[in-house]
């Protein structure tokens, strides 16, 4: 499965990894790089435990143009 995640970095400079498509699943990281590795598990485990309980695996996530 693909998905899409967010990165941004919070005030103490850690860098905060994200995946819309899956209610709660966030991690973190030093780096870059290493909240990419780590949302990788996260995306996994959320998977496993939603499957446990029953739940969709993700929800809906659209792109929408919004005028600024």
């Amino acid at each position: 499965m693909k998905f899409f995640i967010t990165l941004d970095r919070d005030e103490d400079g850690v860098w905060i990894a994200e995946c819309p498509a899956i209610p709660g699943c966030v991690s973190q990281g030093a780096t870059k790089d290493e909240a990419v590795r780590n949302i990788h598990e996260a995306i996994r485990l959320c998977l496993e435990v939603r499957a446990e309980q029953g739940l969709p695996l993700t929800v809906e996530v659209r792109q929408i143009d919004v005028a600024a």
